[in-house]
């Protein structure tokens, strides 16, 4: 496999981006070839675990909503201290949810979980090739669990331009009315750790100590004639809390989804597009440009994963939620020495070591080879303490050796003498 140099790299990126003959590449919709996603048998961790929920090797706890939602986590290695609560009508499920009635997320790296009291579960699973596998069920009123199909519906948003056209995950910020609808919307098409504080958690509950001043969450809002009304809506307000797993919304919790949710957008539209521009199905990207465009790719993803452009903290950081960081930091992948890419910083970014811990995920491990080994050589670059790239002087040379170390100790995979 070729690589270009700096120098070279960037000459044919300026070259890429500035060539008519590219027009605006149309990249083949996920349905169609090379991609067939709705031909595909997914390999995600929820499809994984269906034999054994249906023939109850699994074992489920029927006696109540909330115990049969606690054993599922345990199954699929979700902590419910991960739990979400989202008031706004942002879902399938939008005529049960209200300030009244909140959504509940839970999530790990590669599952996400959906549930309305009184509603249907809604599961997320990533597959490393084909992205984002979406379910839709009734909670089973016996022992006997009902056959659990996919729901290809949900593709109409979950593959939509908002998150880059390729099978994701969605995540919104908007200021509900008082029965949830939304009144005004923020950060669309847009996600990630770089994204604005305040333009953050608007529809969502926002629990812990964070010292964020300027921010959506906790909110509802009324229209008249001087303009929106901010409206206060604390959690557990207006709904029973004892209803959920947990008594929080924390903002650990918050900022780990908003990292994730961007990593995996970005990460599985790329896969798709490479996947496409291989194929030789993208028409103006033909072979003479495929190494400009999937290093131009990859630059972008290594940019993301270093944490580049992260959005700034508050002054005194952010407290960590016990069990939520004792779950987080119980799957870690220690050096030696003790080092992890989830070892948390919080007081004035997220993490100490600034490479995402979603190296070991579904997202980044399912990439064509072609793109992996580029996003290996731009981290490679990005990583140099000899003639630094000035792109990544926010991380000083402490931290990206230490970075180089636990990425070469416990992420399987890297090119010889990386």
């Amino acid at each position: 496999m070729r690589f270009l140099s700096i120098t070279a790299f960037f000459s044919a990126l300026s070259a890429f981006a500035l060539a008519p003959a590219f027009g605006e590449p149309e990249f083949p919709s996920f349905r169609a070839a090379p991609h067939e996603y709705l031909k595909r048998t997914p390999n995600d961790a929820f499809t994984q675990v269906l034999d054994d929920i249906h023939s109850g090797k699994a074992k489920l706890d029927h006696t109540s909503e909330k115990a049969y939602l606690k054993s599922l986590m345990g199954t699929l290695g979700i902590s419910p201290s991960s739990q979400l609560l989202v008031f706004s009508t942002t879902s399938l499920q939008l005529s049960r949810i209200s300030p009244r009635n909140p959504r509940a997320i839970y999530f790990n790296e590669d599952v996400y979980l959906g549930w309305v009291p009184g509603g249907q579960i809604e599961m997320i699973g990533i597959d490393p090739q084909w992205g984002a596998i979406t379910y839709m069920y009734d909670l089973p009123r016996t022992e006997t669990h009902p056959e659990i199909l996919r729901a290809t519906r949900c593709m109409n948003c979950h593959a939509s331009s908002d998150v880059g056209g390729a099978p994701g995950l969605l995540i919104s910020s908007v200021v509900p009315g008082p029965g949830g609808g939304s009144l005004d919307a923020f950060r669309q098409e847009r996600t990630g750790h770089g994204i604005p504080f305040s333009e953050r958690f608007g529809g969502w509950h926002l629990t812990g100590k964070h010292g964020i001043d300027e921010h959506w969450g906790n909110l509802t809002g009324e229209l008249s004639p001087a303009g929106l009304r901010k409206i206060a809506n604390p959690l557990g307000q207006s709904f029973r809390l004892d209803r959920y797993p947990v008594a929080t919304s924390d903002v650990l919790a918050h900022l780990l989804l908003e990292h994730q949710v961007g990593f995996i957008n970005r990460f599985i539209s790329a896969t798709y597009r490479a996947r496409a521009v291989l194929a030789g199905t993208v028409p103006e990207i033909a072979p003479p440009q495929t190494d400009a465009f999937l290093d131009a790719e990859a630059a972008a993803l290594v940019r993301y994963a270093l944490f580049a452009q992260e959005a700034k903290f508050p002054s005194g950081g952010i407290a960590v939620d016990p069990e939520l960081s004792r779950h987080f930091l119980s799957r870690a992948q220690r050096t030696k020495k003790g080092l992890s890419l989830r070892d948390f910083d919080l007081k004035t970014r997220i993490f100490k070591h600034r490479c995402s811990y979603m190296v070991r995920s579904a997202s980044f491990q399912g990439m064509p080879k072609e793109l992996k080994a580029r996003v290996f050589h731009h981290m490679d670059l990005a990583l140099r303490v000899d003639n630094p790239l000035p792109a990544y002087a926010y991380l000083p040379v402490a931290e990206k050796r230490a970075i180089r170390e636990i990425l070469r100790q416990t992420l399987s995979g890297l090119p010889k003498g990386w």
